[in-house]
């Protein structure tokens, strides 16, 4: 992983684009390649890919995640929907108050009622890497109609940095079409519906695939399972730009630890829909991937591994300097990054 590294507080943006005058596609993109590093804004996008390139982009939307409730003494609590586990339950982190701080006396069996007479039954800590010793819990939740409908109309954003509350619609992607994630798949934030003609005017494809973003347990710093789906022509489209020479770029990690998920060792990918526990580092390399759009991460995040596993430590160390150097911004609202390592060669199972 990258060396330890300061993230200065000033660098980290608390608010949208938008607030500090820019357009979506208008913050700042650091392409980071093995001969040198570019400078550029995200409109000029285009200028950096080639046509018969494929980006692969994460259709998921980004859910009004966090609740307010009660417990049965009538205190206060935060209730932040994580992510839906494969029996139907949910993986929920306790704050105690609006600056994230996390509960300590949540019990097995414990309810938390919610508005409109929902209501939260916690049924265990959730254990992750083999320790129970975590914030996240396992807990069923009872309400009428859909959890989606229910946290549009009652929930809010989970982002403990973002100054202000904005609306939903901050915080979701032109390619957002299924609501799902407890947390906005960020690297797409940056693309408009402009810039993407621009895109396919000049070549480059975009395909779909889905993936349903857990909030990561905020005391160890590793991903939970998440939910996706590979659909049949994205993976034949896939196949067919590898085997013409194209690159696929992922548009964030999120789609990238999709699309890894069905990558056989040589490359091919195939369509699949289920749960993934994937995590890329030093024992599991990229084998699909040649290229990956993404947000700048914090020192000791688990991205940080998977960015390595796609560009390699080297550049992917210098990026980071050069991004600190040159005070590019931090975190979901912040700046961007396209790294481009040199093609990598497979062999064949």
């Amino acid at each position: 992983m990258i060396d330890y590294f300061e993230l200065p507080t000033e660098l980290c943006a608390v608010e949208p684009p938008e607030q500090r005058g820019l357009a979506r596609d208008q913050v700042r993109l650091l392409v980071a390649q093995a001969a040198h590093n570019s400078h550029a804004r995200f409109a000029d996008l285009p200028c950096f890919l080639s046509a018969g390139d494929l980006l692969v982009v994460n259709t998921s939307a980004a859910l009004a995640a966090d609740v307010t409730g009660q417990w049965a003494d009538g205190r206060d609590i935060a209730v932040r929907f994580s992510a839906m586990v494969a029996d139907g339950t949910w993986l929920i982190d306790l704050l105690a108050s609006s600056n994230a701080t996390p509960a300590h006396d949540p019990a097995v069996g414990d309810r938390i009622a919610l508005p409109d007479g929902a209501t939260v039954t916690l049924l265990g800590a959730h254990a992750v890497g083999g320790s129970a010793r975590t914030r996240l819990w396992r807990a069923d939740v009872e309400n009428d109609g859909s959890l989606e409908a229910y946290l549009a109309r009652h929930g809010g954003p989970s982002y403990a940095s973002v100054r202000g509350r904005w609306p939903i619609s901050a915080y979701r992607t032109v390619f957002g079409r299924d609501p799902g994630s407890a947390e906005m798949p960020s690297a797409g934030r940056p693309f408009t519906a402009d810039l993407v003609a621009s895109l396919v005017s000049a070549g480059v494809g975009v395909v779909p695939v889905t993936l349903h973003t857990a909030a990561t347990d905020p005391d160890r710093q590793v991903p939970c399972p998440e939910w996706f789906q590979v659909p049949e022509a994205t993976a034949r489209l896939v196949n067919v730009t590898k085997a013409w020479g194209g690159r696929v770029v992922a548009v964030g990690t999120t789609a990238a630890r999709a699309l890894e998920t069905v990558a056989c060792p040589d490359g091919r990918v195939v369509a699949a829909t289920g749960w993934t526990d994937l995590v890329l580092g030093p024992h599991r390399q990229a084998r699909v991937i040649d290229g990956l759009i993404t947000g700048w991460h914090p020192p000791g995040a688990s991205h940080l591994l998977m960015l390595e596993a796609v560009a390699g430590a080297d550049l992917v160390a210098g990026a980071y300097r050069e991004a600190l150097s040159a005070r590019y911004l931090w975190d979901g609202f912040g700046d961007s990054c396209l790294f481009l390592p040199p093609r990598r060669r497979l062999r064949a199972s």
